[in-house]
């Protein structure tokens, strides 16, 4: 264990999560000057009203950036964000329900936030504010399916390995939220969209699955994901048929690109992974570390990207000067065992028995929302000690990469990393620390 290296990694992490915080993003996006209020560069008329909607991980804290700027100005709003990630607001109701597989609460809360929007004055300006998660937290089920039957669809793509662009194609075909729903049903002729991304290249389609942006997917793409994870017979048969039914032509699609109803949508992304690196880099210089981002489009099983980290990292070492490698992005886990974790955790796990006997090299990996998986950690720390350690304390590295268990890994090892929720959501970051001989 390196106690100087750790801490390092834990201060360029948290550099990394102010540079993204989701209220201070949304005030940077807000503009005051007495009656005078402008969204993202765009002036909104002085008698205006805000109908505040905010979904995701981050919601608690984009709608209280709102109210920091304009409360005044909001008529009505309602934020719906994962549990144990809300916070007091004072204009704006908030509501807590389940992430990743959706609950009752998702589905009531997700026909509260589409009556909100559809209720508003023509000459509101709806105000939508996403952040990851909203798509789970939004789960309304469209006509002929259940919840159940969204939440086990949910399950199975989540256990298959699926990415979140596939994820989503199939989420647009199932809820009434998402894929550019929102914005059909809303009434105000002018809807602005801030949003925190967690998405790959910040496609717009994809964060959150696209509530305010027409949906490029159709129900065949949407089947083509169940076919190419080999879940046709494991979702329940009605979403089986209500997909089928859509092929054909029997249900009514998303709206597509060149629908006339999307301009009157401004869509900015304010807080992105990019931003989080670029922060990181400079806390890790402020560290007297060189930073080198090996990758901002980070993918792929995590027990793949771990492995291939460390090799790097191990290639380096020793360094003749410190080094931080910086990654970030969103990898996927297939569920092959009984365990618990989640991705950055597996990803540090596969590191670290990459890593056995290396002394030169210490990894952070770990989610910016603060959580990984079902569990209370948001990532774990990883070094060449890590499998020697867990050893030592009846914890085998091999056996628990199988089974899916590296929470109880780091557990006993003692490398999890728990922040708490962050306020944010910009996917994961890894940080790797690649010491020349005369760093401590």
């Amino acid at each position: 264990m390196n106690p100087g290296a750790r801490a390092r990694l834990t201060a360029i992490f948290r550099a990394a999560l102010a540079a993204v915080d989701a209220e201070a993003a949304v005030r940077r996006a807000l503009h005051r000057n007495g009656a005078q209020l402008g969204i993202a560069g765009r002036a909104i008329a002085p008698k205006a009203r805000l109908v505040v909607v905010a979904a995701g991980k981050a919601a608690a804290g984009m709608a209280a950036g709102v109210e920091a700027v304009a409360v005044d100005r909001i008529a009505a709003g309602l934020a719906v964000t994962k549990d144990g990630h809300g916070r007091a607001l004072s204009r704006v109701a908030l509501r807590e329900s389940s992430h990743p597989v959706p609950d009752a609460r998702c589905e009531a809360a997700a026909r509260e936030l589409l009556a909100m929007a559809a209720s508003a004055d023509p000459d509101d300006v709806l105000l939508v504010l996403l952040s990851g998660g909203a798509s789970s937290l939004l789960a309304c089920p469209q006509p002929g399916l259940t919840l159940d039957e969204v939440a086990r669809t949910t399950a199975a793509l989540l256990a298959a390995g699926a990415d979140i662009r596939e994820l989503n194609s199939v989420r647009k075909h199932l809820v009434e939220v998402a894929g550019g729903r929102l914005a059909r049903a809303a009434a105000a002729r002018r809807i602005e969209v801030l949003i925190v991304s967690d998405v790959l290249g910040d496609a717009l389609d994809v964060i959150a699955s696209g509530p305010c942006t027409p949906d490029p997917s159709t129900f065949a793409d949407a089947l083509a994901v169940l076919e190419a994870h080999a879940l046709r017979e494991r979702v329940p048969p009605r979403v089986l048929a209500h997909l089928e039914a859509g092929v054909r032509g029997a249900r009514a699609e998303s709206p597509k690109p060149g629908d006339p109803g999307f301009a009157r949508v401004h869509a900015t992304i304010v807080a992105s992974l990019g931003d989080a690196l670029r922060a990181a880099g400079a806390a890790a210089r402020a560290q007297q570390l060189h930073p080198v981002v090996v990758s901002a489009m980070l993918h792929g099983e995590a027990r793949i990207a771990g492995r291939r980290l460390a090799a790097l990292a191990r290639s380096l070492a020793p360094a003749r000067a410190p080094t931080c490698l910086l990654a970030g992005g969103e990898t996927t886990v297939t569920v092959r065992g009984a365990g618990v974790g989640g991705r950055s955790q597996e990803l540090a796990l596969a590191a670290a028995i990459e890593l056995a006997g290396c002394d030169d090299a210490v990894l952070l990996a770990a989610g910016t929302d603060g959580s990984d998986g079902p569990t209370d950690a948001a990532g774990a720390f990883a070094d060449g000690g890590s499998v020697a350690r867990a050893a030592s304390r009846g914890a085998d590295a091999a056996r628990a990469l199988a089974d899916n268990d590296a929470y109880a890994f780091f557990a006993a090892e003692g490398g999890l990393v728990r922040t708490g929720p962050t306020g944010t959501n910009v996917m994961d970051l890894v940080l790797f620390e690649v010491q020349s001989r005369a760093v401590s």
